[in-house]
């Protein structure tokens, strides 16, 4: 069978990226066996002044130039399509999706599509602050039938901070952990059906057997999701 090749734009941060490669390679190589591995395109970023960006509150237009000439990069290197490996950076979707000419994998509808195919329709959203706060990450979710709900101003800024100050420097804390059980408990309280892991991060600390409700790694998902279109 040939494979159609995968760009990966990485790097935000790299430890969510690696997981990225290990599943799509795991996920090749369980459909066609052998030695088979997956045809991929990456880039990969330094996230520090990505990161700075963010902080400074005008980042869109920025980052948008950053991961333009990235996604570029990946184009000119015959990737057949394109993963944006964060959750956080797709508000700059649309800006990438003007300078090139291969489709963008997003993560949000990968996530939707896994959420509608178990029959839920009301779902928790963990992630950055500008992933739960702000609505080009929502909205899209909600274009798909879905009623998301974020947790609580103090909640959020504890998931945010511990993305930030720890998953993203490969630091997992028991006490973190403990945190963020918590918060996903609310939410299945206040009725919610699943949790969007909604930062490709969060499934370093929180797995699915230490919460009862149905939890939505979009890491994974999006990687699942990619290795079914490389064989479509």
């Amino acid at each position: 069978m040939e494979q159609k090749t995968i760009g990966l734009l990485g790097g935000m941060s790299w430890e969510s990226t690696l997981e990225y490669y290990k599943n799509i390679n795991q996920g090749i190589n369980k459909k066609l066996g052998k030695h088979h591995s997956a045809k991929i395109a990456m880039v990969s970023v330094d996230f520090e002044p990505i990161e700075v960006l963010q902080s400074s509150g005008i980042w869109e237009d920025e980052t948008a130039k950053i991961l333009s000439k990235a996604a570029k990069q990946i184009e000119a290197a015959n990737a057949d399509f394109l993963l944006i490996c964060t959750n956080t950076m797709h508000k700059v979707l649309p800006q990438i999706e003007q300078n090139i000419n291969i489709p963008i994998l997003h993560i949000a509808d990968a996530a939707a599509e896994a959420i509608l195919k178990d029959g839920l329709k009301k779902v928790g959203l963990l992630g950055t602050a500008f992933t739960m706060e702000q609505e080009f990450y929502k909205e899209r979710l909600q274009s798909h039938g879905l009623e998301v709900v974020v947790p609580q101003k103090e909640d959020r800024e504890i998931v945010h901070k511990v993305i930030y100050d720890e998953l993203c420097l490969g630091i997992t804390k028991e006490s973190s952990k403990k945190e963020y059980i918590k918060i996903i408990n609310f939410l299945a309280q206040e009725g919610c059906e699943g949790i969007i892991l909604g930062c490709t991060e969060i499934g370093l600390l929180v797995q699915q057997e230490d919460v009862d409700v149905k939890l939505y790694d979009t890491a994974a998902i999006h990687a699942n999701k990619a290795v079914e279109m490389a064989l479509g």
